[in-house]
């Protein structure tokens, strides 16, 4: 108790330091907010409670895994983002306690402090509901404890499977396609296992059946798990390199060789826009079944992993430190089209590869929108979070006003895309021009805002 005890208090430490404590402490707030109005509006266009809190219940699920993708980071990374500093985490070698011990404790601390900075106010901003007599009050304590145990099968999920990855890649390969094999085949017996269940049908069978995978997956992750370390860095040759730096310019050439050797390599960028591949599958499958709307596939599809590709964005920019671009002879101008190349370079294929996977369950047709949606919508998404957050992009997630300002940025471009996509079964063709119509002015927004970005940050760099 000890270590978790210290651990959380070095996390809180670390957050106040990067943000301020004030800045910080209005995070919990702003989520409540966010949750509240979003789910006051949602409740208020007839989407049905049930299809709204499957869809809280899988963007924590989602939110889960980003956390858990500590295993696909590793030490050196964590080094690069924080600076010169030692986390209990990474001190097995120093201290007389074993790696998984410590790693355990993590994943619980990073449960317990998630569950009070983040999905506390998310349950909170469910209580308009409660007095408007459509939530019952004593479903808010079982949703907040499905929401938490769905927020740590999702992280254990994650971890597990780096841990897996670490020891044998092909082993992984079968995991996840039996998993996905069994979503597809009987997606109840899929969803009967999970916390969910638990809020939705909470029995003795549910209770145990989901208690059962989710402390399976919080064990295997820190026992599987095997982190990278410097003398296990693999050496790319020169041949590479001159070979990626035919797409360019050096800084890309070098960006895509980080990701490419880093944990994970380049099926993290896969593995990321997937989990919301799949959350956006299941919510429009919802969403249809639920109500008389005949959405556009391929606006949705485009959309959401369009916005999906800021997690790209981290993996591009994940062991970068700002101020060693300033000791080069170029300008950020440079490194940021490089970064851009190689963020185009990682997530067109993979986000295409998604639109042709969703061709199985739609018309193919209906789904050549999203090949236009899609890019689009990432160049915007790119040009916003280089913009907001320059190379340090995780710490945007507690740094309440710019967070506040980068969701406001998103939401501009995808609840009218999201509309568009809802909108398309009684006007197809207004849906369609208005989707590509605005994603093509996102485009060139996210395209000046590149343009500018380098030059924003070179001074603050300077200045500081």
């Amino acid at each position: 108790m000890n270590t978790l005890r210290r651990m959380l208090v070095e996390e809180y430490r670390l957050h106040t330091e990067l943000f301020g404590r004030s800045r910080f402490l209005l995070f919990p707030l702003f989520v409540t907010a966010i949750a509240a109005g979003g789910i006051w509006l949602l409740d208020l266009t007839g989407s049905p409670l049930a299809t709204i809190v499957a869809g809280v219940f899988g963007l924590v699920f989602f939110f889960g895994l980003q956390v858990g993708t500590l295993g696909l980071i590793g030490r050196d990374a964590m080094r690069d983002v924080l600076g010169d500093v030692t986390l209990l985490v990474f001190s097995a070698r120093t201290l007389p306690v074993s790696r998984r011990y410590l790693l355990g404790v993590f994943i619980l601390k990073d449960i317990l402090y998630y569950a009070v900075f983040f999905l506390t106010p998310i349950v909170v901003g469910f209580l308009p509901l409660v007095i408007g007599g459509e939530f019952a009050v004593s479903q808010i304590a079982l949703l907040w404890l499905a929401i938490a145990a769905t927020f740590a099968l999702g992280t254990g999920a994650s971890l597990t499977a780096a841990g897996i990855g670490t020891r044998n890649r092909l082993a992984l390969l079968a995991a996840v396609t039996a998993i996905v094999a069994g979503i597809v085949l009987e997606p109840e017996l899929a969803i009967a296992v999970t916390p969910y269940a638990l809020y939705a049908d909470p029995t003795a069978q549910t209770a145990v059946l989901s208690a059962a995978v989710l402390v399976s997956v919080l064990v295997a992750g820190p026992f599987l798990f095997e982190p990278t370390t410097n003398s296990s860095l693999r050496r790319a040759d020169a041949d590479r390199y001159r070979q990626l730096r035919r797409l360019g310019d050096s800084y890309a050439a070098r960006t895509l060789l980080e990701v490419s050797r880093s944990s994970g390599s380049i099926w993290k960028v896969a593995f990321s826009l997937g989990v919301l591949f799949a959350v956006g599958a299941l919510l429009l499958d919802r969403v249809t079944a639920a109500t008389a709307l005949d959405p556009s596939a391929g606006i949705a599809f485009g959309t959401l992993l369009g916005l999906g590709t800021f997690t790209t964005y981290n993996w591009v920019t994940q062991v970068d430190s700002p101020r060693e671009y300033l000791r080069f002879p170029a300008e950020l101008e440079a490194v940021y089209r490089g970064k851009l190349r190689a963020f185009l370079v990682l997530a067109m294929p993979v986000g295409t590869g998604y639109l042709g996977v969703a061709a199985l369950w739609y018309p193919a047709g209906e789904l050549l929108i999203g090949l236009l949606v899609f890019p689009l919508v990432s160049l915007y998404v790119f040009g916003l979070t280089a913009y907001l957050t320059g190379l340090s992009p995780n710490e945007l997630l507690f740094d309440t006003p710019r967070f506040a300002v980068y969701g406001a940025g998103l939401a501009t471009l995808g609840v009218p895309l999201l509309v568009a996509a809802l909108a398309y079964g009684t006007a197809p063709q207004q849906s369609t021009g208005i989707a590509v119509g605005l994603s093509a002015v996102a485009a060139a927004v996210g395209v000046v805002l590149v343009s500018r970005t380098g030059s924003r940050w070179q001074t603050r760099l300077r200045d500081d």
